[in-house]
């Protein structure tokens, strides 16, 4: 194998694999990348069994072939160098040589055969979408997902398919965001998928802002997202989503708009002074939201906003930091907050919503509420 390329595409190439490469890999050929050389194209894969990346673009071959490299040493190099452009070559050894201006190199690999395969795509069911309608919806759930894997399938995002319909799931049992996108799918399709948090981080990566189109492929145990230079394939996790319905209020009695901005600073304030509880008071009352929070150790906070609340005095206690990455993940200038009682969990929706919520199709986040402290 004998190519050549720009250092700066090589090294842009290299950092959009080297997420997946694993610290402590089960086999030790998962530490190296695959680098293809076929057809004008250059291909570069890492993969740690569960999700893997596959990077392509157009260069010159000189004599065609594949090998795999050491990925964290390879990229150390890359990195460091100041040519403009580098030559590679891999002898029937697997030791690739690095010509850049003066400077020589030698990297030992290994063969390529014992490298894992990706699987095929042909039987897939798909959907083109464009990057920034998915790259918005991931944004507004990921964030949700749980980090921790006492409960495993929350540790991924939930995906289904329905009448066209794609429904997006993160929740961590604590905070839950939906939101919706209408796809071109065949709408007798339908499925239920849930996509390891890795993957859906790796692909909010490699997506762009622009209305390029992406390719959604579903299998019955992989999800692949592919653009027009980066594949990623990952598997899926396995287990029983729960019924997220059964969490999310069909009615509130009180629906209450608020200045997202200005709410997002009063909660960075009193959030300061939340302590271990990580509870702050929200207190309703004519016209006006109090927040509160106090801690022995630190002190208390208090402050106010406009809030377009009648009614007798109501209170509720949320965590402010998940209230404040809800609000982060909005996109409105206002949003609107249904609430019922200091037991039902808060429903926050980037427009007005009224008693009754659309369960079946309005975007929306769950929030639930915490113990009251006495005062």
């Amino acid at each position: 194998m004998k190519f050549s390329i720009s250092t700066q595409e090589f090294n842009y190439l290299l950092s959009k694999c080297l997420n997946v490469v694993p610290l402590k890999p089960a086999i030790p050929i998962l530490s190296n990348l695959l680098i293809e050389a076929y057809n004008g194209l250059l291909t570069i894969t890492a993969t740690d069994l569960t999700v893997s990346v596959c990077c392509s673009t157009e260069v010159k071959i000189q004599e065609e072939g594949a090998t795999t490299v050491p990925a964290k040493r390879l990229a150390q190099l890359v990195r460091e160098l100041t040519s403009v452009n580098l030559e590679i070559t891999t002898n029937s050894n697997e030791i690739s040589e690095i010509v850049a201006d003066d400077s020589r190199f030698r990297l030992h690999g290994m063969n390529r055969a014992t490298f894992p395969a990706l699987p095929e795509l042909n039987e897939a069911q798909q959907f083109c979408i464009s990057q920034s309608e998915l790259k918005s919806v991931l944004f507004r759930t990921a964030f949700a997902v749980s980090r921790e894997d006492n409960r495993f399938v929350l540790t991924g995002l939930y995906l289904g398919v329905v009448n066209g319909i794609a429904t997006f799931i993160g929740t961590d049992g604590k905070r839950l965001s939906r939101t919706f996108l209408p796809i071109a799918i065949d709408a007798s399709f339908t499925g239920n998928f849930i996509i390891p948090l890795k993957a859906v981080e790796e692909a909010q990566k490699n997506l762009s802002d622009d209305e390029g189109e992406v390719k959604v492929y579903l299998i019955e145990d992989r999800i692949a997202i592919k653009t027009a230079n980066v594949t990623i394939i990952s598997k899926l996790l396995t287990g029983d989503y729960p019924d997220i319905n059964r969490v999310i209020p069909t009615t509130t009695e009180n629906a209450v708009a608020l200045h997202r901005e200005e709410l997002m600073a009063l909660l960075k304030q009193v959030a300061l002074f939340t302590g271990e509880t990580h509870a702050a008071r929200f207190t309703f009352s004519n016209g006006e939201l109090h927040l509160a929070a106090s801690n022995m150790e630190v002190g208390e906070g208090k402050v106010s906003m406009p809030a377009n609340y009648q009614g007798p005095n109501l209170d509720i206690a949320f965590n402010p930091n998940f209230f404040l990455d809800i609000l982060r993940h909005s996109k409105a200038e206002a949003v609107t907050l249904g609430i019922t009682d200091p037991f039902s969990p808060g429903v926050i929706a980037d427009q007005g919503i009224g008693p009754l919520i659309t369960s079946e199709t309005s975007p929306l986040f769950v929030l639930m509420p915490m113990r009251l402290n006495d005062e």
